[in-house]
């Protein structure tokens, strides 16, 4: 895979932001594959045949464009994101000198929405198919929200590929089954089809401590994919990745992750699946992510611990220089 590509490009494509639609218009619908949407890089495909279906991963490949010092870092994207998200973060690695993979997950971003079995098992290991393409060797992991999920099983998976692991706001680090009432694929499903804006704006809102305009950005892209002709795929998809996040905690593995670990926890998060089905009494239970950072940090063998204070669910995006600090620090030692 060529490394060099030139530094203007790669500025212009790094600051690049989808255009609003202009005010008082219909929202235009928006491809489950995201066809149409600015990315933050180039974007490649790794072709992969799961379950008997031809399917393609998306993945951005950006190399150093500080003095690069030969490590490569990997970001993986949270549930109702993709790797676009990352685009302030990866610019910051790559300034620092880090050759930087940012996959979109099988069924998520502008990768193939297949209707398979999902597990973090399998998203690992195609993860894992994807480095081998690249020739990364060894890389430090980096996951936020289910990404951290993710990245967990990828750390136990592919102990010797893994040098470090981060963990921003992970969910999973607690056992859902306790408290949140099973449902199935399929009732998970049918409530993804009655999405609306102001749904999507209501639950996107439970991330912040305060809502800012750029925020509404991730709002409307996943309200703009509900509006096309093949939601109902990318609907399957949300409900049977829930599914995984319920039925595959990785929270009793913890004390089995040998490498080092930084556990960046904003302190106002209070994230957790299956809200909408959970009693007033299950919900002051789950996601107090104060405890729950100290609990894991607890656990790891080797972990650190950072707590941001007055901040919710996505540091990189409220706290962005308290997030970068924390990421870098760590990443060099």
């Amino acid at each position: 895979m060529p490394m060099s590509r030139s530094l203007p490009i790669l500025a212009l494509l790094l600051c690049a932001v989808p255009a609003i639609a202009q005010e008082g218009k219909p929202p235009e619908p928006l491809g489950i594959a995201l066809e149409g949407y600015p990315s933050p890089a180039p974007v490649r495909y790794l072709p992969v045949t799961i379950q008997g279906q031809d399917l393609r991963m998306a993945y951005m490949d950006v190399p150093a464009t500080g003095k690069a010092n030969g490590r490569t870092v990997l970001l993986l994207h949270g549930k109702n994101f993709f790797g676009a998200y990352w685009r302030d973060t990866l610019s910051a690695l790559s300034q620092a000198g880090y050759r930087v993979v940012v996959p979109d997950q099988l069924g998520f971003g502008r990768s193939s929405k297949p209707a398979i079995d999902y597990s973090f098992h399998l998203l690992a290991t195609q993860t894992k198919k994807l480095l081998d393409q690249l020739g990364v060797q060894k890389v430090a992991v980096v996951g936020h929200s289910m990404g951290g999920m993710l990245a967990t099983r990828f750390a136990r998976l592919f102990p010797e590929a893994t040098t470090q692991l981060v963990l921003e706001n992970p969910i999973g680090l607690e056992d859902y089954r306790e408290l949140v009432p099973w449902r199935s694929t399929e009732e998970l499903y049918r409530g993804q089809l009655d999405v609306t804006e102001e749904s999507v704006r209501k639950y996107q809102k439970t991330y912040y401590v305060t809502w800012r305009p750029e925020y509404e950005e991730w709002v409307r892209i996943p309200f703009r994919q509900s509006l096309s002709a093949e939601y109902p795929r990318l609907a399957w998809v949300s409900a049977a990745t829930e599914q995984m996040i319920y039925q595959q905690p990785v929270v009793h593995e913890f004390p089995l992750v040998k490498v080092p670990v930084l556990l960046v926890i904003g302190q106002a998060d209070r994230t957790t699946i299956g809200r909408a089905r959970l009693s007033p009494e299950a919900l002051t239970k789950l996601g107090q992510y104060p405890e729950l950072g100290r609990r894991a940090a607890r656990a790891f063998p080797q972990a650190t611990l950072v707590e941001i204070p007055n901040v919710g669910h996505i540091p990189h995006f409220e706290a962005p220089e308290k997030w970068r600090e924390a990421l870098l620090g760590f990443l060099g030692k």
